[in-house]
């Protein structure tokens, strides 16, 4: 049974977010297979992972980076 979860984040930056997630995309989280889609506004990452601990390992990692990467667009945006 294959496990699976989505984030969704609506930024004025998803381009930034999503290019900064790219790299991670390389590095694969045992057990899990992730993808990145993004449009002007959105950012969608979908995670499928073969257990539960894996799926929740992979979307703690992705939701610490999103965060990272959108306080870092905000924080460049206002300089």
């Amino acid at each position: 049974m294959t496990n699976t979860a989505e984030l969704s984040l609506e930024t004025n930056h998803a381009r930034i977010v999503s290019g900064a997630l790219s790299p991670e995309l390389t590095e694969r989280i045992p057990k899990t297979k992730v993808m990145v889609e993004s449009d002007d506004r959105h950012v969608l990452v979908k995670i499928e992972a073969d257990d539960h601990n894996s799926l929740r390992a992979a979307l703690n990692s992705y939701i610490r980076w999103m965060n990272v990467a959108e306080e870092t667009a905000k924080e460049a945006a206002r300089k």
